[in-house]
């Protein structure tokens, strides 16, 4: 606070010398006896009353009070808007060009405090225009008596707009300075229903608008679809009316579509001429396709486990008995139906979204063209579990079909038949699936392993004498999971105290089915308020930092570095000032998309600069628009609070309240308490003589 020029004032001043309850009481008492006497005598006894009233003014106390002032500067707020509209070249020229002149027409006068706010503060998050919420803030320290008035410089896409008539005069007179041009043209995509999730296999249904008010009816606009396996979809349509189309959910986590519409000639901005879509798929229900071979102790393990998972549509077969297999059992009483296996391995297999082979062997009943079907299957994005029995070191292992090509081991022929307790190799200890599992290893023993020979994927289990025990890989598209041993079902009835076999497959099966968290190189995004926490798993190295490019929602490509946390991770933390969505795409060509505030946020839904909004609050206010693209800029001026406009042709106007701070009160009696004495004295001596005289 600054203070001017001193100045002193004069006031009468009263302070009782009998509480203001005992004055009423005897004023009252005495008028009464007045009227008494007044209508006793058939006269007013005025010189009584007028000792009466001497007495009573002078229990009053009055005294002469000389207050010390000093004039204090008005405050007058510019508020800058430097929300995301306002990300134009163009605009932001003009904000900075009309603060300059402001501050020229204002800061150098003595009467008036200049403040110049911007909002939202650079760091902040907003979704919306909230000026009058910052220009509540800016006057908070300033008393309404010293409040000159508010400058806006603003587009006019305000979202926290009072009533008109709520308020208009608290500020003072408020002026909009508005940016952008009177005949600015945009066209942007309006999400008006926009599906968090689907199921996988199904289609969800996405609402859109086109809009832009300046086009020509009937007018027809391309709106192109990108998948994040990059094929693009076209789809035509009028422009304003709202239009449908069906995206198509095709694996779990995040499905990303990414739309955009061509730009228009002199277009403000092209940063709501795309939008993304984010559609988290969901399974409806897993669907599995258990094959068993030879009947065994642990088959029912996998079934139970299987079974019990609400979200698990199971179909179990088990191949009882071969074809050629004679035996004394009458042929009625051998099955009750056929083996579908062209139905199961031709027609519907990709209906499946996981094969696990659990002991099989060839026995002459599945044809060998079907096995490159499942190959096939693989390649293409689908998931495979093999179980290994003994038959898979003989010749009659599966092996020895068109899955040696994507199986990651191949059969050495050995059969190990000895106690041996499972172990974490040294990748097994940071890979996603096992890492969890590591610690205190208490685990019960596995009575037999298949020998394998490793010729891709990743080691992550052991078995006996350091052979390979559990082997994941990915193939194309697809993945596979290969255990060297049909002795799980030990863990599961608490041999000599089991094991965690149920977490072990489970994050298995999650693996095969492609979890995002369980990813050995895992892209993850978290958002907090303006906050994105970026991190990478590397399980291969910790040395050096890795790179992701992020694309913000207005089109900008930016490189983020992460750098070594520990336990396999690469992480970075930055803040951002836009709401909308930003991609993520690291080394590996993996994709991560976050949503910052909403998907379709206020503050870009329309951005073309306008006066309706702001228009009948400032002119209850008083205040005036003008346009930062006309010139000259209108002239400041400071004038008497007492007008009720404050803006004219090439002028706006700030209130001057003469406000002013006491320093200091200087009490006088308005005389000295002899002289009231002689003068009441006076009076009723008066008063008796005159009423002496009258009789």
């Amino acid at each position: 606070m600054i203070m001017q020029n001193s100045f002193s004032a004069l006031s009468l001043n009263f302070d009782p010398l009998l509480p203001i309850t005992w004055l009423v009481v005897m004023g009252g008492f005495a008028l009464i006896l007045l009227l008494v006497c007044g209508l006793a005598q058939r006269r007013i006894p005025f010189w009584r009353a007028l000792a009466v009233a001497g007495f009573m003014f002078a229990l009053c106390n009055p005294a002469l009070l000389e207050e010390q002032r000093e004039s204090v500067k008005d405050v007058a707020v510019v508020l800058a808007d430097q929300s995301q509209s306002q990300a134009a070249p163009k605009r932001r020229e003009q904000i900075a060009t009309t603060i300059e002149y402001l501050k020229a027409q204002l800061g150098s006068r003595e009467n008036l405090e200049l403040r110049v706010i911007e909002t939202p503060p650079e760091g902040e998050l907003h979704e919306e225009t909230d000026l009058f919420a910052a220009l509540d803030n800016a006057f908070a320290d300033v008393p309404q008596t010293r409040r000159a008035g508010a400058v806006l410089v603003t587009d006019g896409e305000v979202h926290d707009v009072p009533e008109a008539k709520e308020g208009a005069d608290s500020y003072g007179p408020v002026h909009a300075m508005i940016t952008g041009s009177k005949h600015e043209r945009d066209r942007r995509i309006v999400l008006t229903q926009s599906p968090a999730y689907g199921i996988v296999g199904q289609n969800v249904t996405l609402k859109y608008i086109i809009e832009d008010t300046d086009a020509g009816e009937g007018e027809i606009v391309a709106v192109r679809f990108r998948r994040d396996d990059g094929k693009i979809d076209v789809v035509f349509g009028p422009l304003n009316v709202e239009q449908s189309t069906e995206l198509p959910v095709n694996h779990g986590a995040q499905n990303i579509f990414t739309m955009e519409i061509e730009a228009v000639p002199d277009e403000i901005t092209l940063a709501n001429n795309r939008a993304a879509v984010i559609v988290n798929g969901v399974r409806d229900r897993l669907r599995v396709l258990l094959v068993s071979g030879q009947p065994h102790a642990g088959g029912r393990t996998w079934r139970d486990l299987l079974t019990s998972d609400p979200g698990v549509d199971l179909v179990h077969f088990t191949i009882l008995r071969e074809p050629e297999k004679l035996d004394a059992t009458p042929q009625n009483e051998l099955s009750l139906i056929a083996f579908p296996f062209q139905e199961l391995f031709e027609v519907k297999l990709y209906d499946f979204d996981l094969i696990v082979f659990d002991r099989y062997s060839l026995n002459r009943i599945l044809p060998l063209h079907y096995f490159q079907n499942i190959a096939r299957y693989v390649e293409e994005g689908g998931a495979l579990l093999e179980a290994s029995g003994p038959g898979f070191a003989g010749e009659s292992s599966v092996y020895y079909t068109a899955l040696m090509n994507v199986l990651p081991a191949s059969p050495t022929g050995e059969i190990i038949r000895a106690s041996f307790k499972p172990s974490l190799s040294k990748e097994g200890k940071i890979h996603p699936v096992t890492q969890v599992l590591d610690g205190d290893q208490t685990w019960g023993p596995w009575l037999r392993q298949v020998g394998l020979s490793p010729e891709r994927g990743e080691i992550l289990m052991n078995g006996s004498q350091g052979n390979p025990l559990l082997i994941l890989d990915r193939v194309g598209q697809g993945r596979v999971a290969q255990i060297a041993s049909d002795h799980i079902w030990l863990w599961a009835r608490g041999y000599e105290g089991g094991g965690p076999y149920t977490e072990l497959l489970r994050r298995t099966v999650h693996w095969l089915m492609k979890e995002p968290e369980l990813e050995e190189n895992a892209l993850e995004i978290d958002v907090q308020g303006s906050q994105i926490r970026i991190r990478q798993r590397d399980e291969k190295s910790q040395e050096g930092q890795r790179k992701v490019t992020m694309t913000t929602p207005r089109g900008e490509s930016e490189t983020i570095e992460l750098s070594p946390t520990g336990e396999q991770w690469h992480s970075a933390e930055i803040s951002v000032s836009d709401t909308g969505v930003y991609g993520f795409e690291n080394e590996a060509g993996q994709k991560r998309f976050a949503v910052v505030g909403s998907l379709n946020p206020p503050e870009l839904r329309d951005i073309k600069a306008t006066e309706n909004i702001l228009k009948p609050f400032i002119q209850e206010s008083g205040g005036g628009i003008f346009w930062a693209e006309d010139t000259p800029e209108p002239s400041v001026r400071h004038m008497t609070a007492s007008r009720e406009n404050f803006a004219g042709r090439g002028w706006m106007g700030l209130r001057e309240n003469n406000a002013y701070n006491v320093t200091g009160i200087n009490k006088t009696p308005l005389l000295p308490a002899w002289v009231y004495a002689a003068i009441l004295i006076g009076l009723c001596m008066l008063a008796w003589w005159r009423e002496g005289r009258a009789r």
